[in-house]
């Protein structure tokens, strides 16, 4: 195994350094980070036998292009389904093959997805912040936002032992139904309220980025003065301002707020909510505590067979 080094020929916005995240600081302010699909980004690091917490780069609608300026090294890129060519091959995303040297890797939008993850074999080298290269993107923080001509290192790198493709699971696809249990501020909407947010429609629109998106829809403005404290909020959270538009809070989402939550998206729909594009369509399907519960547990149960089948030999 040698080193590789790639320059970075063109980048889109929003491509930065991520790893699974910054777990046990939101309580000192600091946002856990990760990847917007982490599902993706699991999967893109288990088919090349890396361990969960490796650096990868996530990939946004812009797309990225890489230049192998010298050694060579495997690569995955799972996600949503962007098209790659590799010295003039191209293919979908998950996907796994080498790059060597001279050669180059281009990564563009393809028919549907908003995010894809690109890991590699080996060490990707990058900056660390509080003990993690997840990018806090407002501030810069972590691996940091790549730029055009930065150089990338991967030590110990090695060519993929199986190129190829290999499974996207059905839940890894856009999701344009979410399930959410209500609140836990629902006592500030009324009943006609929370019946139009249910009913909707609802749709994703350009204002996203890795802390929230704000949706187009009905407006569902609080009852009352909005005079709650502020206070811990989670990631899925569908937060809605005294204008009445809702947002959902994601990856960088701030650590306390004081605007009333009407509604929590389930975790287990997230990675695939992300992967709805501006305009798609989105409903939303209230499911009562125990149920959420359930579909957590049987999700989990569900990622872990596929990492653990991405991770066995193949043919």
């Amino acid at each position: 195994m040698t080193d590789a080094v790639l320059v970075v020929d063109a980048v889109g916005p929003q491509v930065s350094v991520q790893d699974a995240g910054r777990p046990g600081v939101m309580r000192f302010g600091v946002p856990w980070s990760g990847p917007m699909d982490r599902r993706a980004f699991a999967a893109a690091q288990a088919v090349l036998g890396n361990p969960a917490g490796a650096a990868g780069i996530e990939v946004s609608l812009g797309g990225l292009a890489l230049r192998c300026l010298s050694g060579s090294v495997g690569f995955a890129v799972a996600g949503g389904g962007f098209i790659l060519d590799r010295a003039g091959t191209r293919a979908g995303s998950w996907t796994c093959a080498s790059l060597r040297e001279g050669e180059r890797l281009v990564i563009r939008r393809g028919p549907w997805g908003s995010w894809c993850y690109l890991a590699f074999a080996g060490a990707l080298q990058t900056r660390r912040w509080l003990g993690s290269a997840a990018t806090h993107a407002l501030s810069g923080l972590g691996g940091g936002a790549l730029r055009v001509g930065q150089e990338l290192t991967v030590t110990d790198a090695s060519p993929v032992p199986w190129p190829g493709d290999f499974p996207c699971p059905v839940a890894a696809r856009p999701r344009q139904i979410a399930r959410v249990t209500m609140g836990p501020q629902d006592r500030f909407f009324c009943p006609d309220t929370q019946a139009r947010f249910l009913a909707g429609p609802w749709a994703m629109t350009d204002a996203w980025d890795r802390m929230g998106v704000r949706l187009a829809g009905p407006s569902i403005a609080p009852a009352g003065p909005l005079d709650m404290p502020s206070e811990p909020v989670a990631r899925g959270s569908v937060q809605v301002a005294g204008d009445g538009v809702a947002a959902i809070l994601l990856a960088d989402h701030q650590t306390t707020g004081g605007y009333p939550k009407i509604a929590t998206v389930l975790d287990c729909d997230l990675d695939a909510l992300v992967q709805l594009r501006p305009r798609q369509p989105l409903r939303f399907v209230a499911v009562p505590p125990d149920e959420a519960v359930r579909a957590a547990r049987a999700s989990a149960a569900a990622d872990r067979r596929h990492l653990q089948a991405l991770g066995q030999p193949r043919g």
